[in-house]
């Protein structure tokens, strides 16, 4: 593919600049950013089985991370303090090495069949104390860490994303059979996959054996 580049006369740096070609703020999107966990955020956080974190290194690189478990497993220590468990996975640690250098964090809570979402940002730390991480024991596995965040602002987001990518729409939803499985487009990526469909069905029959042992 050619090379794109952003033509620098379209290109929009600062804020009046930007603001400018939007209507004001609603008063009420102002207004819902609390510093604290209500009654109705403790609710949403309790119901959902799923978030993203973003995170950023000491240098500014910017990362993205999925959490998901089962219904309940963000802990909410007190209307300002949240738990994450941190389970298995690749190994590289990204999200918990930058908490370590910068542990301003962003945190998008989803519930299936909810198109409205919760955002929570705050500062992070990543800690291994028992009494926390006995909380988020699951077949008797306690995660090695948890990522404890302070919570400053938490706000309720529409549901306008949700609705236009008819995410929870079955008549929307994608066969994965018409891409490669995920352990061939890494070895695409890296070492080269198997041409031979017999030892690529193997490496994804294995795949899915990790994922039934290793899952905690």
């Amino acid at each position: 593919m050619k090379e794109f580049k952003v033509n620098p006369e379209f290109t929009i740096s600062d804020e009046q600049s930007l603001r400018a070609l939007f209507h004001a703020r609603h008063t009420l999107a102002e207004q819902k950013c609390m510093d604290s966990l209500d009654k109705h955020a403790r609710d949403f956080i309790s119901r959902s089985p799923f978030l993203c974190i973003g995170t950023q290194s000491s240098d500014g690189k910017a990362d993205v991370s999925p959490r998901g478990d089962p219904v309940g497993f963000v802990k909410i220590l007190d209307q300002h303090t949240l738990a994450i468990p941190d389970r298995p996975g690749n190994n590289r640690l990204d999200t918990l090495v930058n908490i370590m250098s910068n542990p301003n964090v962003a945190l998008l809570f989803i519930i299936p069949g909810f198109d409205d979402t919760l955002r929570v940002n705050g500062r992070a730390s990543v800690v291994n104390d028992p009494d926390i991480l006995n909380l988020m024991s699951v077949n008797n596995r306690s995660p090695k860490v948890a990522i404890v965040v302070r919570v400053s602002s938490v706000f309720m987001h529409c549901a306008k994303a949700f609705r236009r990518s008819q995410l929870w729409n079955p008549d929307h939803l994608q066969d994965r059979g018409e891409m490669p499985s995920l352990v061939n487009i890494i070895l695409d990526q890296t070492t080269g996959a198997p041409s031979d469909k017999e030892e690529m069905k193997k490496l994804d029959d294995a795949l899915e054996d990790q994922y039934r042992k290793t899952l905690y």
